[in-house]
């Protein structure tokens, strides 16, 4: 009993080490290694909240070198603690569509068959995040838009690494576009929504709908800070806002490139652009280019720099990157024209800044109406705060009411 006893003291001192470390850790990154610009409200919420996630990933990552789990499954246990929200002014289902899980909310207020409707498609890199962490968005879109809100669960990398989340909500969304008067919605009234990485999904989401000619036509795409292309992460936006927490410039592109592949990859050589083939960088230069951003993006600080040496290992291992599922930015002009009506979200202080921007450019030039809204004092991920009242910031509300606004513009 003695030994056991002296045993479980040793463990217990060893954990409480162990997070002083850790701790100790958390305190040196974020003084040393982040940058909070001025015009941000709130730096020092931010960067409590940036400490809060690094501590967890770096928390996770210890688990997975003990070979417990990987690292994602233990930000995806943490969500589980997320409450259930209830709600006496809403109908909430859990239903699977083609196989496919998904959340449906009716507001019991709307007339029944003639609903408006949205599709929305939650952010974490396709790695983490659920219908559990989005639910206090779909929520307030579902109350403030009077739409039925449809969130798709989609399948998470790395055990099913792209295509497959974007194929989930891909099969989701056409369910629901061909089924749309069985859940009482008009199937001419339906959008797709998607915030961070469900914004990139639903840009490609859009993209593979407008050459369907048997389903319904989608009214408007919803793009909150969307990643869109994987060919120059040295824009302005990369450049100026490489260290603003959460979304470090290296931490984006390695989240995204284990979404991709399902493994870990160096980043250090795509990073300098040396996983593009000239040809393609050739090619793309027309839509992906700092030319095309406007000038007051660049008041902060612009560097122009030559891609790195083009490496053919590099580029076997990342070209499905320049699929458009992966990257819609890159789609050909015949495919954007046909989009439909667009809000763009941006946020000043998100290395994706310029992606949102780039891709409002090509959908102007190519006559698809766009409405964009710029965040001035934001960061990424500031609109998935909505609801959560302890760590909102004075723009999340602002991010989710112009959303709101756009959509109640778009059915007078």
């Amino acid at each position: 009993m003695a030994f056991g006893g002296t045993l479980w003291m040793l463990i217990l001192y060893l954990t409480i080490f162990i997070h002083l470390l850790l701790l100790v850790w958390g305190i040196y990154y974020n003084l040393a290694r982040t940058h909070l610009p001025r015009g941000i409200s709130r730096p020092v919420a931010l960067i409590l909240f940036n400490f809060l996630v690094g501590y967890g990933f770096v928390l996770a990552g210890i688990l997975e070198k003990l070979g417990i789990c990987h690292r994602y499954s233990i930000i995806r246990a943490i969500c589980l603690f997320i409450p259930k929200m209830k709600d006496p002014k809403l109908i909430i289902r859990d239903l699977v569509f083609d196989g496919v899980p998904v959340r449906v909310y009716w507001p019991k207020t709307s007339p029944a068959g003639n609903r408006k409707g949205i599709i929305f498609l939650h952010g974490g890199v396709g790695l983490f995040a659920s219908i559990r962490t989005s639910a206090r968005i779909c929520h307030s879109l579902a109350h403030g838009t009077d739409s039925v809100v449809m969130c798709v669960e989609f399948r998470l990398a790395p055990e099913h690494p792209y295509p497959v989340p974007v194929q989930d909500c891909l099969t989701a969304a056409i369910h629901f576009l061909k089924n749309a008067k069985e859940y009482g919605v008009d199937p001419s009234r339906i959008a797709i929504v998607g915030e961070s990485s469900g914004g990139t999904f639903a840009a490609a989401v859009c993209q593979e709908l407008v050459t369907r000619e048997d389903l319904p036509r989608v009214r408007a795409q919803v793009l909150v800070y969307p990643f869109l292309q994987t060919v120059d992460f040295d824009l302005p936006s990369y450049q100026q806002n490489h260290t603003v927490p959460p979304l470090f410039r290296k931490r984006g592109v390695k989240f995204g490139l284990t979404y991709l592949t399902g493994k870990k990859i160096n980043v250090d050589g795509i990073l300098k652009g040396a996983h593009v083939p000239p040809v393609l960088r050739e090619k793309y230069k027309k839509w992906i280019s700092a030319d095309n951003i406007p000038e007051e993006f660049k008041a902060r600080g612009y560097v122009p720099k030559a891609p790195a040496p083009f490496s053919e290992e590099l580029y076997e291992q990342v070209k499905r990157a320049g699929e458009t599922m992966f990257s819609p930015l890159l789609a050909e002009d015949d495919i954007i024209r046909q989009l439909p009506e667009t809000f763009i979200l941006t946020c000043e202080y998100d290395v994706l800044r310029d992606d949102g921007l780039l891709y409002k450019k090509r959908l102007e030039d190519n006559g698809v109406p766009v409405t964009w809204f710029h965040v001035q004092d934001g960061f990424h991920g500031i609109m998935a705060m909505a609801g959560w009242r302890s760590i909102e910031f004075p723009s999340t509300q602002k991010c989710l009411q112009n959303v709101i606004h756009f959509f109640k513009g778009l059915y007078k």
